[in-house]
C-alpha cells in the first residue's frame, strides 16, 4: 500500500488564542501580519510557538481590512495595494529575522486569496508586491488558479494548496462562505475529505461531482471552533489510512 506525507498549513494570530494547541498537530503556519488580523506582538508570540514545534512560518497577507477580517474585496489604487502588502509582510521578516526563523512562504489571505486567485489584475499586484522574496519564499496558491499560473511563469516557487475543511465548486473554487454548507466541521467528513484528495488527486464538489486537484499542502481554518476536534481526531486516524504529516 501506498505512504503518503502530507504538509498541514494553518492560518494563525487571527484573535482566536489557540496557536499552543495547534501548533503540536501542523507542519506549516500562515501568521496573519496586520492587514486583516495581528500586529507585532501577536507575530512574534505565534513565531515563537512555530519555533519551539519546528513549523515552517509563512506570512499571510491581506486587504488592509480589520472590520470585515479580510474577507471582503475592495478596490485600492494599485500602488497602495503593493504598499500594504509589502508593509506586512516586511514587519514580519522583521519579527522573524530577530527570532532567527526563516521566511518560508507568503500566502495570501481571503479575499485577496480568493481574487487573486481568478483576476490576472489582482493577481499581477500581488506578485509585483512580493517579487523581493521570489528567490528565496515558496507562494502558496490554489491549482489552476490565475495566480499559480503567472506566478510559475514569473519565476516563484509555487505549492498548490488544497482545503481540508471547505467544501470546493465544480469550477475549483471554494463555495463561498455565505453559503450554509462552505466549511466542513465534522471530524469524520474532514477525514474523508482530505484522504480522497491525497489519494485521487481529485475533490469532491458540493454536487458531488470530482474535478482534478492537486496540492503540496492542505489548510484547516484556525478561527473556527472544531479545529482543535478535528486536528486531534486527524491525528488518531491519518496514520490508520497510510497518511502521514510531516511534523
Amino acid at each position: 500500500m501506498t505512504v503518503y506525507t502530507i504538509d498541514i498549513n494553518c492560518d494563525l494570530g487571527e484573535g482566536a488564542n489557540n496557536e499552543a494547541q495547534i501548533m503540536p498537530y501542523i507542519s506549516s503556519c500562515n501568521i496573519a501580519c496586520g492587514g486583516h488580523a495581528g500586529d507585532v506582538q501577536t507575530m512574534k508570540m505565534v513565531a515563537d510557538l512555530a519555533k519551539e514545534h519546528k513549523v515552517l512560518v509563512g506570512a499571510h497577507p491581506s486587504y488592509p481590512d480589520k472590520e470585515n477580517f479580510g474577507r471582503v474585496s475592495i478596490e485600492l489604487p494599485e500602488q497602495e495595494l503593493i504598499n500594504s502588502i509589502k508593509s506586512q509582510i516586511s514587519t514580519l521578516a522583521r519579527v522573524l529575522a530577530e527570532l532567527q526563523i526563516p521566511l518560508d512562504h507568503i500566502k495570501p489571505h481571503g479575499a485577496l486569496y480568493n481574487d487573486a486567485a481568478i483576476e490576472e489584475r489582482v493577481a499581477n499586484i500581488f506578485l509585483l508586491a512580493i517579487e523581493e522574496y521570489k528567490e528565496e519564499v515558496v507562494l502558496y496558491a490554489p491549482y489552476r488558479s490565475v495566480m499559480g499560473e503567472l506566478a510559475l511563469v514569473k519565476g516563484f516557487k509555487v505549492k498548490y494548496e488544497g482545503f481540508m475543511d471547505r467544501n470546493y465548486n465544480p469550477d475549483g473554487s471554494l463555495v463561498g462562505r455565505k453559503h450554509p454548507n462552505a466549511m466542513i466541521d465534522d471530524p469524520k467528513a474532514v477525514l474523508q475529505h482530505l484522504s480522497y484528495m491525497v489519494k485521487e488527486k481529485a475533490v469532491k464538489t458540493i454536487d458531488g461531482s470530482s474535478i482534478k486537484l492537486m496540492a503540496d499542502t492542505y489548510c484547516i481554518h484556525g478561527d473556527e471552533a472544531a479545529t482543535l476536534q478535528i486536528l486531534a481526531y486527524l491525528s488518531q486516524e491519518l496514520p490508520k489510512h497510510k497518511i502521514f504529516t510531516k511534523h
